[in-house]
């Protein structure tokens, strides 16, 4: 079953499932379903019987995030039951605590990147870094390091606003150019929310290469491959990076740098 059938037949069982008293509608009538109407269930909602049939029809039509929420307050969703639905509809739930998650993640994340004898990193939706080691922070100085300004140390505001990045990353160019591409595949269902919208007018208003290559709507996955890196203090450095998407965390990425054997180990 693809993603919009399920859609369609998980509101419909919640709808049917849920009692007209529940949300404060006359119960004693007598009914050829169970729970709500689709009627009902769309009023309640703000939104038409049609809509909401093709919806549970499984029909190619798009469900905003501000309607999801609507749904799953009326059907009185559990925190599970509301993820669910919106992993189905490919969205961003826009009532989620980013802070709130954000402590989560980076003790978890900081479990991980401990643990491993290279250079590694975690970066969130908006590619901030919310762990890295003590291999990361020695390579990417400028970055994750305390000449970075930047309290959430994201990657394409240190891209695009800061100069050292392009003294540093030997092929800033093309590196610049993939970032975008790739930054645009994986915010794809967040572009929406407050955080993404800011990071992305932030960029667009101070830098106009990164405005020049947001326009040219490109996307590529994210992928690993060679990596080099001019160090100030250790010369010319390459590296071979792997990334990887945290198992039940689609909002995470681990990139890990593997250095090339050809390179002298450093540190």
């Amino acid at each position: 079953m693809n993603k919009k059938n399920e859609l369609g037949a998980f509101v419909r069982a919640h709808r049917e499932r849920l009692s007209p008293c529940a949300v404060g509608l006359p119960g004693g009538e007598r009914r050829r379903t169970p729970g709500l109407r689709r009627e009902e269930l769309a009023s309640l909602c703000g939104m038409s019987t049609t809509w909401l049939t093709w919806v549970e029809q499984g029909r190619p039509v798009s469900v905003s995030a501000k309607m999801l929420a609507r749904l799953s307050h009326v059907l009185r969703l559990s925190e599970a039951e509301r993820n669910y639905l919106f992993q189905l509809a490919d969205k961003v739930d826009p009532e989620k605590n980013p802070r709130a998650m954000d402590v989560e993640n980076q003790r978890d994340a900081g479990v991980i990147v401990d643990v491993i004898h290279a250079p590694a990193y975690v970066l969130d939706r908006q590619w901030n870094a919310i762990a890295w080691n003590d291999h990361a922070a020695r390579l990417f100085v400028a970055w994750l390091g305390l000449e970075n300004p930047d309290p959430d140390h994201n990657l394409l505001r240190y891209m695009f606003l800061q100069d050292t990045s392009r003294t540093f990353v030997a092929d800033w160019p093309d590196r610049a150019r993939r970032l975008v591409a790739e930054f645009r595949a994986e915010c794809g269902k967040a572009v929406d929310t407050p955080p993404v919208n800011a990071l992305l007018d932030t960029l667009l208003a101070g830098s106009a290469d990164f405005s020049g290559l947001w326009a040219t709507h490109d996307v590529v996955a994210r992928e690993g491959g060679q990596r080099t890196f001019l160090h100030p203090a250790e010369g010319r450095l390459t590296f071979n990076q792997m990334s990887f998407q945290l198992q039940g965390r689609p909002d995470l990425k681990l990139t890990v740098l593997l250095q090339n054997e050809r390179s002298p180990a450093r540190g």
